[in-house]
């Protein structure tokens, strides 16, 4: 929208609300800046414009019919037009400032800052008393902010996705319906256009740029959808074993959740551990150092040594 059609806008919801009468359209266009005074029938299409789009926003515009009068009158009712009073019971007026609070240093601080201000501004009290406990979400993934967006838009992506097995990216074409915590992860769900199928994606694995495609308001969310169940029965995956050497003396945590652990060569000891996720698995081993190394499965290795180079570069 242009910087005049947004003033005249503006200037139309002010001449209609300060009104104690309903204007004509005549007296509207002398009184509003940004009206033609001269072309009758261009001022009557922008007008007309102007009334439709005020009231697809939501600001209600009366129209008035006097007998008397051969034009009817139009006015903005204050009453209607103004928000109610906004009331907040305590424990609601605790959980906004929590969400304040949780939100602070990731990518909707801004956004979270400002719902706040407006509370308070509004007679609110949104605040927490102080607490030695610091909640924080995390979402330092680069595919969150556009994910996030692309949900609040309805609009579908388009991003390279690694899978678990290997090292291989395949581009995905996704219509997010919703974007997940669980577990200290974020997850994406919604619909695959390229299966055909709902389908649950981490964000961790998204490789490169998140891309916007279709129009906004084109995703449609099914009824009764339950994004965390999805992602719950998605982290549920068929558990295996991973063999990984220890160096004699460290990695006591490691130790402890080993399966079975025994003697190996040359000072190195022999763990096995259970796991269903190897990139989970590979997050662990690859902060010990060279303290652990995976020997297998393959997949398993090959995610901690990508883990490795990326740390390297």
């Amino acid at each position: 929208m242009s910087r005049r059609k947004t003033e005249r806008l503006l200037n139309l919801v002010i001449c209609l609300l300060a009104t104690h009468r309903p204007l004509s359209a005549e007296q509207i266009r002398q009184a509003v800046p940004g009206y033609d005074p001269d072309n009758d029938e261009a001022f009557q299409r922008m007008f007309e414009r102007d009334k439709n789009e005020l009231r697809e926003i939501g600001i209600p515009i009366d129209v008035h019919k006097d007998p008397w009068d051969d034009d009817p009158g139009y006015r903005i009712v204050r009453e209607s037009y103004e928000l109610p009073e906004i009331t907040l019971e305590h424990d609601e007026a605790a959980v906004i400032g929590l969400a304040a609070q949780v939100w602070q240093r990731a990518s909707l601080a801004e956004a979270a800052s400002g719902a706040l201000l407006k509370l308070r501004a509004g007679g609110v009290r949104a605040d927490l008393s102080p607490s030695p406990l610091e909640l924080r979400v995390d979402t330092r993934d680069p595919a969150f902010p556009p994910l996030w967006e692309a949900v609040r838009d309805r609009r579908a992506v388009t991003f390279g996705y690694r899978r678990a097995a290997g090292e291989s990216v395949l581009t995905r074409t996704v219509e997010p319906w919703g974007v997940v915590s669980r577990r200290g992860r974020w997850y994406v769900v919604g619909h695959d256009r390229d299966r055909g199928a709902s389908r649950v994606f981490r964000l961790g694995r998204i490789v490169g740029t998140v891309t916007p495609i279709g129009r906004p308001g084109s995703v449609i969310v099914p009824e009764g959808v339950d994004l965390r169940a999805m992602v719950g029965f998605q982290e549920m995956g068929v558990e295996r074993t991973a063999l990984v050497r220890v160096r004699r003396g460290t990695c006591l945590g490691l130790r402890r959740a080993a399966q079975e652990l025994r003697p190996g060569p040359d000072g190195w000891d022999e763990a096995e551990l259970t796991f269903s996720d190897p990139e989970w698995l590979a997050g662990w081993i690859a902060s010990l150092g060279s303290d652990a190394v995976v020997v297998g499965p393959p997949d398993a290795r090959e995610a901690v040594i990508r883990r490795l180079k990326g740390a390297l570069q």
